[in-house]
Parts: structure tokens; sequence; C-alpha cells
């Protein structure tokens, strides 16, 4: 590639890479000096609602959203944009239904839910496939920077996945929770400027805003109206609805990144109004990063950079487009550069902070406590321990980035993950929340199975080739008309052999979420239900404080009844 980042483009990223770290810095200095894990992990709940709003929009639209989904939009389409209908109806979901009860749980870890409703094993097991979630999609989001590094300057992704994530894993380990917000805050500011950056670049060189929706339909890159009800097609109305809808609520619903995040503010209300307001910037964001890949597309549609071979990937796009059309002024692209490195930090330290407090939770104190007899782990011991393990986990998420470049697509890569372990997390956690009936056979069993369930049809192979949009090379060389023959060839082949693949394997990886979801559910109910009759097992007292709030109503009143008929008959 012609260009080349500048002196004055580096200056800009080392300069934002030091303001992160800086920030972790000062918080490791100020306040109560991480001295506790309280406020290492929760902030001693001392945060007000916007920076956890922000935080909250930040962790989800990563350094993947905004190289993958404007990629997505070039290569497949606008017909993604659908699935922002579902943040708000999943939104409402987790704000009546499952955040009053990890607000009333009080716990570090959302795992320790289950430990009180299901016991020990359950809450391991699900802890275990969380740290299994995590470490994937880390990878990935580290990844994703490391891409436009490569296509930009020509440093190795190696090089760009160290440097990364060691500054991100230092500014998380020694700042804490706090550090992790107020970063969130200054790195949404550069990935909004990148964002509109890309579009207004696109509008001056075509015409407008409106010349760039005329290009797209021209190149038939404007498509929101497929209902198919066939779960085979990647993106439609009801798989994106639906399974929008199912992994957006896994995320804010029962995940410990947001969860953890959440709990900072100081009551419930703070945290539901933090929720809502994360919504419309999610979805605003989520939007215009939309928009920027029919930008992008405006400027490309005559030359593909991936069939001319400037790229070797389509989620190089963005930053390829950056250096084409900006390089000429020095320090705009690598502004550029760190709105994608900032995108990808704020995911990454949210991973390190959440991860590390599962860690301690789940594992580190029941170890310590059977070791010296029942002893709790002094405050000291607790605080050193986090920084080492937010130091390790941030070591093996650098380990898991170098593989995933084998995962595919960085979009579809990053919501597979989400959906085959999400899904199956969602379930249990709904199982508890939901239903008086569920018991720990249930939901050992019904975790296990789902999981098996949502990987195997997540990852088995071989899969279908995923048909694409036609696109151009009339503006590059003469080489176009075998490209056109390349094309419909494909699209022969495809349609023919698609039926001879496995059907599962078939299906969009939209629905990975929901079948995690329902097969962990139902599974765990009918094996609770079923034990409940074989072994005879009595009738416990269920605490309401465990319940979503309808549920835990009923069982208050059941247990004011039994207080009176016990009262009345003494």
């Amino acid at each position: 590639m012609a260009a080349i980042l500048v002196t004055e483009d580096y200056v800009v990223i080392v300069v934002m890479l030091l303001i992160s770290s800086g920030i972790g810095v000062y918080y490791s200095l100020t306040g109560g000096r991480q001295k506790s894990t309280q406020e290492y992990f929760v902030a001693n709940k001392s945060m007000s609602v916007i920076p956890v709003a922000i935080g909250l929009m930040a962790s989800y639209l990563s350094a993947v959203s905004l190289l993958g989904v404007s990629s997505e939009i070039y290569v497949y389409g606008s017909q993604y944009a659908v699935i922002n209908i579902s943040y708000g109806i999943a939104t409402a979901f987790v704000v009546y239904f499952y955040m009053p009860v990890f607000f009333e749980l009080d716990a570090t870890s959302a795992f320790e839910y289950l430990q009180k409703r299901f016991g020990t094993p359950t809450r391991l097991l699900a802890s275990v496939a969380f740290l299994l979630q995590l470490l994937l999609y880390t990878g990935v989001v580290l990844y994703a920077p490391a891409l436009a590094l490569e296509a930009t300057t020509g440093i190795s992704r190696s090089t760009s996945v160290i440097g990364i994530g060691l500054i991100c894993t230092f500014y998380s380990a020694i700042g804490g929770i706090k550090a992790v917000l107020i970063t969130d805050v200054f790195q949404s500011g550069l990935m909004i400027i990148a964002i509109i950056t890309v579009i207004t670049t696109a509008a001056v060189d075509v015409g407008g805003l409106a010349r760039i929706w005329e290009i797209a339909a021209e190149g038939s890159r404007l498509e929101f109206d497929n209902i198919s009800i066939d779960p085979t097609e990647r993106h439609t109305w009801w798989s994106l609805t639906f399974g929008g809808f199912f992994t957006y609520l896994s995320l804010y619903g029962v995940n410990q990144v947001q969860v953890q995040r959440m709990l900072t503010v100081q009551n419930l209300g703070a945290a539901k109004r933090a929720l809502w307001w994360s919504w419309p910037m999610a979805s605003i964001m989520s939007l215009t990063i939309c928009y920027s890949g029919l930008a992008i597309y405006s400027k490309y549609r005559e030359c593909d950079p991936l069939t001319s071979a400037r790229i070797t990937s389509n989620d190089q796009l963005m930053p390829l487009y950056v250096m084409d059309t900006l390089s000429q002024y020095p320090g705009i692209p690598g502004l550029f550069i760190a709105g994608i490195f900032s995108a990808g930090l704020s995911t990454i330290s949210a991973t390190v902070n959440s991860l590390s407090a599962v860690i301690l939770e789940d594992y580190v104190k029941p170890l310590y406590r059977l070791s010296s007899k029942g002893n709790e782990m002094t405050p000291t011991r607790s605080i050193v321990a986090s920084k080492v393990l937010a130091a390790v986990v941030g070591l093996i998420c650098l380990a898991v980035a170098f593989l995933a470049h084998y995962l595919g697509g960085l979009l579809q890569a990053a919501l597979t993950i989400f959906g085959v372990v999400g899904g199956p997390l969602l379930g249990i956690f709904t199982l508890g929340l939901f239903s008086e009936t569920g018991n720990q056979k249930g939901a050992v069993t019904g975790l296990i199975l789902g999981l098996a369930f949502s990987f195997w049809i997540g990852f088995g192979q071989p899969k279908p080739p995923i048909p694409k949009l036609p696109i151009s090379t009339m503006g590059c060389s003469n080489q176009t008309l075998f490209y056109e023959q390349t094309i419909i060839t494909k699209k022969l082949d495809e349609s023919i052999s698609e039926e001879s693949y496995f059907y599962l394997y078939r299906l969009s990886y939209m629905w990975y979420c929901p079948l995690g979801f329902l097969s962990t559910f139902l599974i765990g109910w009918i094996i609770s239900w079923l034990t409940r009759i074989i072994f005879k097992e009595k009738e416990i007292a269920l605490d309401p404080n465990l319940f979503t709030p309808i549920v835990a109503s009923r069982i208050r009143k059941r247990l004011e009844i039994t207080k009176v008929e016990t009262v009345t008959r003494t």
C-alpha cells in the first residue's frame, strides 16, 4: 500500500495510549487507592449514571463492531441493521426482570446467584463457560485492531496484539473498574470521531449523504425487507429480531461484564437509568457504523479492494478507506487508528476486570477458605490477588488473540461466540429466576447438554459458504470479465451444493443463542420436574429474593398465607 502513517499519526496514537494508561495510574493512586475489592471491582458504588451508560455501550460496541459491521454492510447489505429493533425490547426485559435480582443480591460475581439458587457445582460450571466465552471473544477483539494497524502501516499483527494487550492489561490491572469506566468515556469519543470521519469524507467525495444512499441502492446494498421464515437464511427479520433479542439479553441480563458495571452505581434506580441511556447510545452508534459501511461502498463500488488484492480480509476495509482518503492530512489517520484501538481497549479492559473478579470470587477465595480451615482472605491479600489475576488474564487474552484469525469474519465470529455460550448461560439463569421447579440436578444437566448442543451447531463443520452481493472491478483493470465469470460459477456451485450440508450446520448463526437458551431452559426444567417425582424430593423453602419480581411476589404471598394459617392453628 502506497500510503503509510507518518510521525504525526504515531504521535496521536501514542498520546491516546498514554492517556489511557495515565487514567489507570491516577485511579490507583487516588480515592481509596484500590485497597479493597469493593472499590477495585464495583467502585464502592460511587459511579454516576452517564459514565456507566457509556461503559455499557462501549463494552458492547467494540473494534469488532467498527470493523466487522462496516464490512458486513459493504459485503452483504444493510439487512443487519434490523437487529437494532431487538435492543430496545431486550433492555426492558433486563430492567424489569433481571437487574432487580442482581442488585438485591449485591455480589461481586454474578455467579454467586447460581450458588444460592442451585448450589456450588452449578456456579462453577457456569463460570467456567463464561471464562471460555470471554477469553474467545477478547481474542477476536484484540485481533481486530491488529488488523487495522497491519492494513495501514505494515506493522505485523503480532507486534500490534502484544503492544495493545500489554497497555490495556496495565491500566486495567492497576486502576480497577473506575479506570475502566473513565477510559471508556474517553475512548468512546475517539470511536465516534473515527466513524464520523469516514461518513463525512465519503459524503464530500460523492456529493452528500443522500448520494451515498443512492449509490448503495444502485449496488443492491439496501435491504430491510427480508421476512423469510427459513432459518438457514443468514439475516432475516426473524433471525435478527429474535436472535438479536436473546443475544442482547444474554449480554446485559446475566453477563458478568455488564452486571458488574451496573453494580457500580448507588442504587437500583440509577442502574436502570444507566441501562435506559445505554440503549439509544448503542443503537445510534450501531446505525452510524452501518451507514459507514455504505459510505465505504461508495468509494470502492467500481474496484473492490479484496478482489484487487489490496487487502487480505474485508475487515480491513475501513482502515484502508481512511488511508486512501485522508493520508494527505498528517495526524488524521492516526486519530482514526486511535479510535479503532480505543474500541478494542474498552472491551478488553472490561474483560480483564470482570474475569479477575469471577476467578477471585468463584475459585481463589473458596480455595483459600478450604486451605485455611474457614478463614477469610484479608483485604490486602484480596486486592493483591485481584491485580495479579488481572495481569494473568490479560496475558491469556494475548495468547488467544493469535488464534482469532481461524474464526472467520470478525462480526460473525464474535456473535457466534456470544451465542453458543451466552444462550445456555441465559437459559440457566432464567431457569433460576422464573421457575420455582428448577433444582440443581436439572440446572447442571441442562447447562451441560445446552452447551454441548450449542457448540455442536455453532462450530460443527463443514458449513456452507455465505453468498455475497455482486461487486465490481470495472475501475481496477481488465480482470473484470474473469472475476464476474468466477462469481457466476461460484453462485451456481453454491446453489447445487447447499442441500448437501447437514441441516443444523446450515442454520444462521443468529439462531445459536435462542437455540442454546431454549435447549438449556427446557432440559433443565424437565429434568428438575422428573427428579422431584422420581426421588420424591421434599418441597424446600424458596427465597423470594432469588426470583424475578413477578415470581417473587407470588412466593411472598404464598408464604404470608402459610404463616397466617400456622398462627391460626396455634
